[in-house]
């Protein structure tokens, strides 16, 4: 016995290999399936860009792939579940095992440690592939598939407030005093937000305060005229490089750690972080909702076959998992909007459907 609450070793064995090669025959038949359908939906706008060939839509494939695998390695443990469970229920499997005194949470048991440590996986296949796959395809998509700056600093079509006026940029380039804003748009609103005049230049640089514009044209709205003005003209005193730097975070492109310091540099400098911090828990959570799937899916195992549920058993189980991700995607809304604490909106789901998957299997099976 490897504990009272596992089968025994060989049991634990033959359980846990087959959910564990049910979970990536699944996982690669819904990657394939799901990657052939991205790639006829996107092809057209990577071959329409001049030069473009089968490397850049191989390379697209290469950064798409690890996005379908994290974002459909739960729902594979689920499926993997139903499939195995019903498959041994079929073949008696389950009722042989009920027989020798198991029980459903110790024939439960070899698959959640797997499920447990496809989460490990799934955490470190997150942090180390898909936050840079994520990076890299979003740096992408914003020149429409063309050539990316290798810059990596250089972030496009920025959007700043300074009070009531608004400051954008096509493209940023550099950091700290370096910083330039090209193709920037100055837009003075008065009390009613309305645009009294707008400032355009083909690239701006920080002058300590404010923003320098070169060679700004100025028109004006009431009298509707445009002109070319003498010189540099600065704008936007209160927009700081701190703004710049922190307008915008990724949480998707970030790391656990790496967006825990963008969280702290913006409550430092007084930005709402709730929806940043919700993205942050479930960067744990996410990952561990695999050990949910087989009790999610475990009442497909149970009942008797021959009784004729065994296939409304499977859309149960099946019901049971889609929902979770329903209401976890759900959660982590309302958590953005405010509606939830982060820590509430990341791990209230987990817990519900924990309490509702054991309810059923005890109420059922135990």
């Amino acid at each position: 016995m490897l504990f009272d609450f596992f089968p025994s070793r060989r049991l634990t064995w033959y359980l846990g290999k087959t959910f564990a090669v049910r979970i990536l025959a699944v996982l690669v038949m819904l990657v394939l399936v799901l990657m052939m359908l991205d790639l006829l939906s996107r092809s057209g706008d990577i071959l329409a860009v001049p030069g473009n060939g089968e490397a850049e839509l191989l390379r697209y494939v290469s950064l798409r792939i690890p996005q379908l695998i994290a974002r459909f390695l739960p729902y594979s443990v689920l499926l993997a579940t139903i499939l195995t469970l019903a498959t041994f229920n079929q073949n008696s499997e389950v009722v042989a095992m009920k027989a020798a005194g198991l029980s459903a949470h110790q024939i439960l048991a070899p698959l959640v440690l797997v499920a447990a440590g496809i989460a490990v996986l799934h955490f470190a296949f997150n942090e180390r592939i898909v936050i840079r796959a994520n990076a890299a395809l979003s740096a992408w998509e914003k020149t429409d598939y063309g050539p990316v700056p290798r810059d990596p600093s250089t972030r496009n079509n920025i959007y700043l407030n300074d009070g009531n006026d608004i400051l954008l940029a096509a493209r940023i380039d550099g950091t700290g005093p370096s910083t330039v804003l090209h193709g920037v748009s100055f837009y003075e609103r008065d009390d009613a937000g309305m645009i009294v005049r707008q400032l355009r230049a083909p690239e701006a640089r920080f002058a300590g305060p404010g923003w320098r514009l070169e060679n700004p044209r100025l028109f004006e709205v009431g009298p509707a005229q445009s002109r070319e003005l003498a010189g540099p003209t600065v704008v936007a005193e209160g927009v700081t490089l701190d703004q710049i730097a922190l307008k915008r975070v990724d949480p998707d492109a970030e790391s656990i750690t790496q967006l825990a310091r963008s969280i702290a540099a913006l409550e430092a400098a007084g930005r709402r972080t709730a929806e940043l911090r919700g993205k942050w828990w479930h960067k744990i959570s996410g990952p561990l909702s695999a050990v949910l799937m087989p009790l999610l899916g475990a009442v497909a195992g149970f009942g008797l076959a021959r009784s004729g549920h065994l296939l409304a058993r499977a859309i149960i189980g099946m019901a049971l998992g889609f929902a979770f991700f329903v209401v976890d995607n759900a959660a982590l809304a309302m958590g953005g909007f405010g509606g939830y604490p982060p820590l509430l909106a990341a791990w209230a789901p987990f817990v519900l459907f924990f309490l509702v998957g054991e309810t059923v299997l005890i109420r059922t099976e135990e």
